[in-house]
């Protein structure tokens, strides 16, 4: 297994307090990127920060607790990255509104639309895509004056998203995969790319406990099963790939890197010139 090397690369991962994002965030690290850590609330983000203290030394963790759908947060979180790491390479747009939680109904993310909570469908949407966009909006500046970036958006199985009785989560990962194919055009020619990436199956974690994995055919699969893709993506070797979706329970670490990243790609998409 060939390793990657992120040594002079700087990340921004959000959601990275828990389950992929916080997998994501240290797979980053070990590869030897500094990373930003954001979520709302920094007690779990400074957890994730120590632990990657302990296993990849000192200051290659940065924790701004702030709120993706918060202009101001945004501008905030780029600032401070900018302070503390100098710029910014990568930002992987993981944050979502989970589908359970306190205060959440067990079946509410799993109504018929009609019978939807609007205020639960007006929430995933604010997060899952308006927020993905408004900090997305912020740093793509940046990266595009510096010539070189790496924007990853995750999303889920096409399946998933067209499965009866998902909305909104279904919904939403839509839009992200929609806005991901707009952008990379958008951004053509800059030294930006713009990908999607998905786990490729339900993934259970001590941060997000589903019901076992009987519930789904196959099983779970790991919350680590696209810390390899997603190195991949914020790497140099990912140079000119965009607009692409990669499956990241795909890998196969007995290829070489780029080998396995052809793997893990999923049909090419076909774009839809500019008006």
């Amino acid at each position: 297994m060939t390793e990657i090397k992120l040594d002079d690369k700087i990340g921004i991962v959000t959601g990275a307090s828990r389950g992929l994002g916080k997998s994501m965030a240290i797979a980053l690290a070990r590869a030897g990127a500094r990373v930003v850590l954001t979520a709302p609330q920094t007690a779990p983000l400074e957890d994730v920060a120590r632990e990657i203290a302990a296993t990849c030394g000192e200051d290659r963790a940065h924790v701004v607790a702030g709120d993706i759908t918060n202009p101001n947060d945004c501008d905030r979180i780029l600032a401070e990255t900018i302070r503390v790491f100098g710029h910014v390479d990568v930002l992987i747009n993981n944050a979502r509104r989970m589908q359970r939680g306190p205060g959440i109904p067990k079946d509410a993310f799993h109504q018929r639309f009609w019978e939807s909570d609007p205020k639960l469908w007006s929430g995933a949407v604010e997060v899952n895509i308006n927020g993905m966009f408004t900090l997305t909006r912020v740093v793509a500046p940046h990266m595009i004056a510096r010539g070189w970036g790496r924007i990853v958006n995750i999303t889920t199985s096409i399946d998933t998203m067209q499965r009866g009785k998902n909305s909104p989560y279904g919904v939403t990962k839509a839009a992200i995969d929609a806005a991901t194919i707009i952008w990379a055009q958008d951004l053509a020619g800059t030294g930006v790319t713009a990908n999607t990436l998905l786990p490729g199956g339900r993934v259970q974690s001590e941060d997000d406990p589903r019901e076992g994995p009987a519930s789904r055919p196959g099983g779970d699969i790991p919350v680590t099963s696209m810390d390899r893709m997603a190195v991949w993506l914020s790497s140099e070797l990912s140079d000119g790939v965009t607009c692409q979706r990669f499956v990241g329970k795909r890998w196969n670490d007995a290829l070489a890197p780029n080998d396995a990243a052809e793997g893990c790609r999923e049909a090419p998409v076909l774009l839809t010139p500019a008006a």
